[in-house]
């Protein structure tokens, strides 16, 4: 058994065999509903334009800033 997990080992890199699954329980499944409600509360508080504001500001300063 031991060459057979060194085998493995040797095929999936540095992969362990012997993960631990991790499992959660999911009380709402309604992923999707979910993702809608965070983006329309992400868009109501104002939050879109200081994302974007900060896409702006950042690329100008990389620009400002680079050499070469």
């Amino acid at each position: 058994m031991h060459y057979f997990n060194d085998f493995i080992f040797r095929i999936l890199g540095y992969f362990p065999v012997n993960v631990p699954v991790l499992a959660q329980n999911v009380t709402d499944p309604n992923f999707i509903g979910q993702m809608q409600k965070t983006w329309n509360h992400f868009v109501q508080t104002g939050q879109i334009w200081a994302l974007l504001i900060g896409l702006v500001v950042g690329y100008m300063f990389r620009n400002l800033t680079k050499y070469g």
